[in-house]
């Protein structure tokens, strides 16, 4: 151990069983699990994401370590200063260039448990609205109120499902915060279309940076040089250029800018009725380095390209706090550590230097607006933001920053995905088809067949890409209805994996690994995920591909697409079909799915009946399923029972001695009653073969009548172990005839979803 002013070293060992995650923010090509000798270096940067195994937008100066056992444990160390990680594949050691050493150990021993113990500590994750598990829409380049609203009918049109329209900064008026555009984005336009999309129970969210530009006619500006809110250099407001070219950074250390920044938000919020906000820039990203003043014989911004520096500047090279003497691997260069962000010699309030501030700007920014946000009307916010730190996931959602059209980051998205559930921000997803340069129809189609089970699902693009909204192909269009429309009949489920988020940590999309701990082949699968503990996608990955090779974890996994096809696996790989519009999804055995019949909105499908599908083992002759679902009202800032706005329901099911067996046990189900909400169709995948008619469905002790009982055979099980792949067609393979079951389908039911029940029937043996 190294402990210095400015450098503090450590390191630790590892056995040979070591599988190391997290560290990040950086994009990992080699997937999810930590490769020897890459580097890994935790400073918040703003380079896009096309960067591999560099320093990007969030410091998360966290691991798991999963052991065959299985036995998992994690470990963060809670510091803001810039490091390097060095990870040899036998040992592990830190750089850091500052701080003190501030370590906790999370004990495990399981994927889940680690999260559940790091998120207690750090910060469960924020529940967020109902509405956030829809489809979003955004593209830098919206020219006006009509294109956007001409986006909304194109949605429409095409019947592809979308839940919120979002501006980049076309609405702003010259890139200021909390300002509208008086030409294109006029208030007696724009607020007409918002009352229209409010109407149909969309949603509308803008970006806001945090420089705020220096121009004594604006009133943001004014406001806050009045109140003192902004970082100091010697004294003065640190300037320096972003999009509105020269500005102030508010320093969100200094409780008096929360204030500030709270009002602005309302003053703005009178105008425009915004559902949520999008803070990007947020590293502190900045177009210059060092110490600037204002031109006085140029154009500030100029016209032409606004991302290159036009102030005038000088590099400070002459404090240690901008040259320190161990210089990290920042930007992949080891640029200086002030280079296009603050220089760190710059102050906050109370002395605190940016030098130990740096990684904390995003989060204290997030936390001042999610705050700002939820005193509006006291409704549950929406933050999105782009720079991160350990606890960010307490008051904001993640997306994963400027990516590529292309297969590469398209197969890259699924790993940062990962590893910001495992960091405590379980509600993140990757600009789907691509945010630059120009996507491709193909591409665009596979990205929204995965995009569709991002926990955050949005549809972005660069001012300079063509159009990729997802009904400008009719193929992507396609994708897009069977993809999304599967996501909105899950929505419950989303919704409630957001409940045990933010009550227990679990990540909503999670590795393979979190549910099976033990089988190593998935360790480090990046090419496949959870949803919850067993909902499993399996996208193409490849340009030209029809068919996914499919790792499948021992056990029964059912199609959602089509409930009558399954695999049955003692684990291995299986080559699915997957044509051009086709995604491959499947449920996982002894789970109980509450489902919905979707809809084009989240507030539409919403109000559906439900759809219980209870998956047991391919013909199993005794075994049990389990499933939960919570339902509230969303807008209440709070996620949790106790206030008569909320319903939790726990379901299960068995089958024995050719007896199937359903039930509920709920709390609070008033509030489900409140809405009418009921089940009306439940189907049992992998009743024994063989099984016939029922004799009789009972609820509650009663005979019910008039129920439509579909009862059919699976139509395709395939039967894989470690060695053999799925043969088509005849639901063989070298391991001998598969297993099949029966599915049972049960329609035309009106039970109370806030009420217990209990359903069962005696199945027939087939003559």
């Amino acid at each position: 151990m190294v402990f210095k002013d400015q450098y503090l070293e450590i390191s630790t060992d590892l056995p040979e069983n070591s599988n190391l995650y997290g560290l990040g923010e950086n994009t990992q090509p080699k997937g999810i699990k930590l490769q020897p000798n890459d580097p890994y270096t935790l400073y918040t940067t703003d380079i896009s994401a096309i960067n591999l195994n560099s320093d990007l937008y969030g410091s998360h100066p966290f691991y798991m370590d999963l052991r065959k056992g299985p036995n998992a444990h994690g470990v963060l160390l809670l510091n803001s200063n810039g490091m390097d990680v060095f990870y040899r594949g036998s040992s592990l050691t830190y750089k850091v260039i500052g701080g003190i050493f501030d370590f906790y150990f999370f004990a495990g021993p399981t994927p889940l448990a680690v999260v559940d113990q790091h998120t207690s500590l750090v910060g469960r994750p924020a529940p967020m609205p109902y509405w956030t598990f829809g489809f979003h829409q955004c593209r830098w380049g919206y020219k006006n109120v009509s294109v956007v609203q001409a986006v909304v009918e194109g949605y429409d049109n095409a019947r592809i499902p979308l839940d919120v329209i979002w501006n980049d900064d076309d609405h702003m008026d010259a890139a200021k915060d909390f300002t509208l555009d008086p030409v294109n984005y006029p208030p007696s336009k724009l607020q007409p279309f918002l009352k229209s999309i409010h109407g149909s129970g969309r949603k509308y969210v803008v970006l806001i940076d945090p420089g705020i530009a220096v121009n004594a006619s604006y009133g943001t500006y004014s406001r806050g040089m009045a109140q003192d809110v902004f970082i100091k250099y010697h004294g003065q407001p640190y300037l320096a250029q972003v999009w509105p070219g020269p500005v102030y950074f508010p320093d969100f250390l200094n409780p008096k800018t929360s204030t500030w920044w709270a009002d602005e938000i309302a003053r703005f919020h009178q105008i425009v009725p915004v559902d949520g906000l999008w803070i990007d820039m947020n590293e502190i990203s900045n177009f210059c380095s060092g110490l600037c003043e204002i031109p006085k014989n140029k154009p500030c911004p100029g016209p032409g390209v606004v991302w290159t520096c036009c102030l005038d500047c000088k590099n400070i090279t002459d404090t240690r706090w901008d040259d320190p003497p161990y210089k990290i691997n920042a930007s992949g260069t080891k640029v200086p550590i002030g280079y296009k962000t603050i220089a760190t010699s710059a102050v906050h309030y109370n002395g605190v230097l940016e030098y130990n501030a740096h990684s904390l700007y995003g989060l204290s920014q997030a936390k001042a607006t999610q705050k700002a946000l939820q005193g509006l009307e006291g409704k549950r916010p929406f933050v999105l933001t782009r720079s991160t730190f350990v606890g960010s996931g307490k008051y904001a959602a993640h997306w994963t920053g400027d990516n590529q059209g292309t297969w590469e980051n398209l197969r890259y998205s699924i790993s940062t995905m990962l590893n910001f559930g495992i960091f405590g921000m379980p509600m993140v997803g990757a600009d789907i088809c691509g945010f630059y340069p120009d996507t491709t129809e193909e591409l665009c189609n596979r990205w929204i067949e995965l995009g569709a089970f991002y926990p955050f699902s949005r549809d972005h693009a660069n001012y300079y890409s063509k159009r990729q909204e997802l009904y400008q192909w009719e193929t992507v269009a396609e994708s897009a209805r069977n993809a999304l429309g599967l996501r909105y009949k899950l929505l419950p489920y989303f919704y409630t994996l957001n409940f045990l988020a933010h009550t227990t940590g679990a990540p909503i999309a999670r590795p393979v690994f979190f549910s099976f701990p033990d089988y190593g082949e998935s360790y480090g699968l990046s090419t496949q995920f959870l949803l919850g503990s067993g909902v499993m996608v399996s996208p193409v990955l490849k340009k030209g591909a029809s068919h996914v090779c499919a790792l499948f974890p021992p056990g029964t996994w059912y199609s959602l697409f089509d409930m009558t096809r399954a695999v049955v696996s003692k684990g291995g790989y299986v080559t699915l079909d997957a044509p051009l519009n086709t995604v491959n999804v499947h449920l996982y055995q002894n789970m109980v799915l509450p489902m919905q019949r979707g809809g084009r909105t989240s507030k539409e499908a919403r109000a559906t009946p439900f759809h219980l599908v209870v998956s047991f083992p391919a013909g199993a002759e005794s075994s049990g399923a389990e499933g939960e679902l919570y339902l509230d009202d969303d807008e209440k800032p709070e996620m949790g029972l106790g206030r008569g706005t909320a319903t939790h329901v726990k379901f299960y099911a068995s089958i024995g001695d050719m007896k199937v067996r359903i039930w509920s046990d709920v709390e609070e189900g008033e509030f489900a009653e409140s809405l009418g909400l009921v089940i009306e169709k439940v189907t049992v995948l992998g009743a024994p073969s063989g099984a016939g008619k029922s004799t009789s469905i009972m609820v509650g002790g009663e005979t019910l009548s008039d129920m439509h009982v579909k009862i059919s055979e699976m139509s395709h099980v395939a039967n894989v172990d470690e060695e053999v792949e799925e043969e088509e067609g005849e639901g063989e393979s070298g391991g001998g005839k598969a297993k099949r079951g029966m599915v049972v389908e049960v329609g035309g039911l009106a039970l109370p979803l806030g009420k217990k029940f209990d359903m069962s029937w005696q199945m027939e043996i087939a003559k």
